[in-house]
């Protein structure tokens, strides 16, 4: 609770400063935006097997605040549906499905990205991103509204920290295409867990649409 608070205080004097810098240095105005897509995600590492990926959606709001007149800030805050699905695991019927089996992990995320325009529209975007674990449980019946078994006794860490690399076109309208990958260089499991020397990170594809205001 004290890195949340941390992190949310050091964000919030972030986004303080850079926009008084803008204030100082660039007349171009702030926006503020919305955006949704869908997300393509597993983990990852060296302990890990072959996991297929899990299809979800992401939607949240984003802003760009304009440092120079090729790089802004692009402070964001978005839900994530993220995990990963295991095919076959089902091999007994214990769960009467013959559905994939999902292992869900969603989180809120909050990316801090520095973006460099390469030419009008079209942007380049890199930077930490920082997790909150919202959700955690299996699903196996993930194309129905029955299936889920939450996961009470968790060993999965409730903060993860990525780094976020991707690419944007904005048109002269508003609305803007994006796309982006993900990668965790943080391990996910809790220590002092029966995992805890398990090497696993998240890993995800994400694709949307937006609109500047």
């Amino acid at each position: 609770m004290n890195t949340m608070k941390k992190l949310i205080l050091s964000t919030a004097v972030l986004l303080s400063s850079l926009t008084f810098m803008n204030a100082q240095s660039d007349s171009k105005a702030v926006q503020l935006g919305i955006k949704g897509g869908v997300n393509s995600s597993t983990i990852s590492g060296d302990d890990v097997g072959d996991l297929s990926s899990r299809t979800s959606f992401n939607a949240g709001l984003v802003a760009e605040i304009p440092i120079s007149e090729r790089v802004s800030f692009q402070p964001e805050v978005f839900y994530s549906g993220q995990g990963f699905d295991i095919q076959e695991i089902d091999q007994d019927n214990v769960f009467d499905t013959d559905d994939n089996i999902e292992y869900q992990l969603d989180y809120v995320q909050v990316p801090l990205l520095l973006k460099v325009y390469l030419v009008e529209g079209l942007s380049v975007e890199a930077g930490p991103q920082f997790g909150f674990k919202v959700n955690e449980e299996i699903d196996y019946q993930p194309n129905d509204n029955a299936g889920d078994i939450d996961i009470e006794d968790s060993n999965v860490k409730d903060f993860d920290t990525s780094v976020a690399l991707g690419a944007a076109y904005k048109f002269n309208n508003g609305f803007f295409i994006s796309g982006r990958y993900n990668f965790g260089v943080t391990n996910i499991f809790e220590d002092g867990t029966v995992f805890e020397n398990v090497d696993a990170k998240n890993e995800v594809w994400q694709f949307g649409v937006g609109f500047m205001f």
